[in-house]
């Protein structure tokens, strides 16, 4: 049964964790570790973490039908795999803040799919939605100021982010719908591995990157609390929830990630990033009063009438 406001939770959750994310993995990144490197390596710690806890106390839940082998897998290469090699390779060339608004470009891509693709067509409030939490992710994360060293390949990978970000939610999304988040995220995390094994073999991994215990970490770090726990919270909100609604709210990340700079680290926040703040709550109130009905009942399979916030539509087919 759908609970919207469950789903919601789910994930602002989701965004408190993700927040510790990019500064958790700038530090491996500055110590030498390849952004590809730590994408093999987030997807190995959350694959074995998931398998060995899934095998212990539920194997029947490993089990999957043939036929949901191969849009698995695309989950895991396409959506799990690409999109944390493009977050890190676009926050390695250039400010993370400005990576951050081109990766939340994604929300309008999900739309624009929905639209043009799938025949289903939003609310116009939505779009509305959309556009202020991009306009207040861009205060919040002060993107005009990380605008004067753009790269082109930084600019390049997070454009490839937010297309990645969209797949893994409408790929999610549309996994969810036969199988809970482990099972889904098991077989995703488990086919994003074995992309990185051929791409990258292990025994050519950088070992003596992980010699400290400093290191070792913080690999955990991004391993579990920036990787394995928001994923199995977002994955079970897209039970819950459209997946434009929660690419949404996820851009309340940079929002929490400000929050937490200035509380543990004493972080002054400025008018214009609280400001910001403000802006995005405000979009992820608006999405959240906002139901989605379609205007194409057929691009659903149900009169607009049964459409609701309670009830979003089922098909996702994944972009791309």
């Amino acid at each position: 049964m759908r609970n919207p406001r469950l789903g919601y939770i789910l994930t602002v959750a989701s965004a408190s964790c993700s927040a510790l994310n990019g500064s958790l993995a700038r530090y491996l990144l500055d110590d030498g570790m390849s952004p590809t490197r730590l994408s093999e390596l987030r997807s190995a710690i959350s694959a074995l973490l998931l398998l060995g806890a899934l095998a212990a106390f539920s194997p029947r839940r490993l089990k999957i039908a043939r036929a949901d082998i191969l849009p698995l897998a695309w989950l895991g290469i396409a959506g799990i795999a690409l999109v944390h090699a493009s977050y890190f390779l676009a926050i390695s060339r250039m400010d993370i803040g400005v990576a951050l608004v081109i990766q939340y470009l994604a929300p309008a891509l999900l739309l624009i799919w929905a639209s043009v693709v799938q025949r289903i067509h939003p609310p116009k409030s939505l779009w509305g939605a959309v556009a202020l939490s991009i306009a207040g992710c861009a205060l919040v994360v002060d993107a005009p100021a990380g605008t004067d060293n753009l790269d082109a390949v930084g600019v390049l990978a997070a454009l490839a982010g937010a297309v990645t970000l969209a797949i893994y939610l409408t790929s999610s999304q549309r996994a969810g719908e036969r199988y809970d988040a482990f099972t889904t995220l098991t077989w995703g995390f488990g086919f994003a591995t074995l992309f990185w094994l051929i791409v990258n073999p292990l025994w050519t991994f950088p070992w003596h990157l992980l010699d400290s215990a400093r290191n070792v970490a913080l690999a955990l770090g991004v391993g579990v609390i920036g990787t394995l726990v928001p994923f199995l919270l977002i994955v079970t909100a897209l039970r819950h929830l459209p997946a434009a609604n929660v690419a949404v709210v996820a851009t309340l990340e940079p929002v929490l990630a400000s929050i937490i700079a200035w509380v543990l680290l004493d972080q002054a926040l400025s008018a214009t990033q609280i400001a910001g703040g403000i802006v995005v709550l405000a979009a992820v109130t608006w999405v959240r009063r906002t139901p989605w009905t379609s205007s194409s009942p057929e691009g659903t399979g149900r009169s607009p009438a049964d459409s609701s916030e309670s009830s979003p539509p089922t098909v996702t087919t994944p972009a791309g």
